[in-house]
């Protein structure tokens, strides 16, 4: 069992980790692809590594919800499985309706009329 110390020094250590594999996922992705796709990923990515459950119901202590879903998907079948895959259900649904409306509003390409772009005649 671990003592309250280890606990939080493991989740610090998880946490920090995570946040560094969606950073350089981040900044990898943004190199080819469009910032929209690279939001989607990343908040999907996020939603699944950050997202907490109980490893049991009488656990006084949190563990990574995509880590507890897949032990009881192993060990004990789906239906022990339900209570980590909802709030990862959940979180991945944020995750898309965030990247949805970022979509809409800040990453949203700009059209270009022909007043904007200069004409042959103005160049020259």
């Amino acid at each position: 069992m671990l003592s309250e110390s280890s606990y939080f020094t493991a989740l610090y250590t998880y946490i920090g980790a995570a946040c560094a594999i969606l950073l350089c996922l981040g900044w990898w992705l943004s190199r080819s692809w469009r910032a929209g796709w690279v939001t989607l990923v990343v908040l999907l990515a996020a939603a699944l590594l950050l997202t907490p459950a109980y490893p049991r119901e009488d656990a006084g202590t949190l563990a990574p919800a995509l880590i507890v879903a897949a032990f009881a998907l192993l060990t004990e079948g789906p239906a022990a499985a339900e209570h980590a895959l909802k709030p990862l259900a959940l979180m991945s649904g944020l995750a898309l309706a965030l990247t949805l409306l970022l979509s809409l509003t800040v990453f949203r390409r700009r059209r270009t009329t022909p007043a904007d772009t200069p004409s042959q005649v103005e160049r020259a």
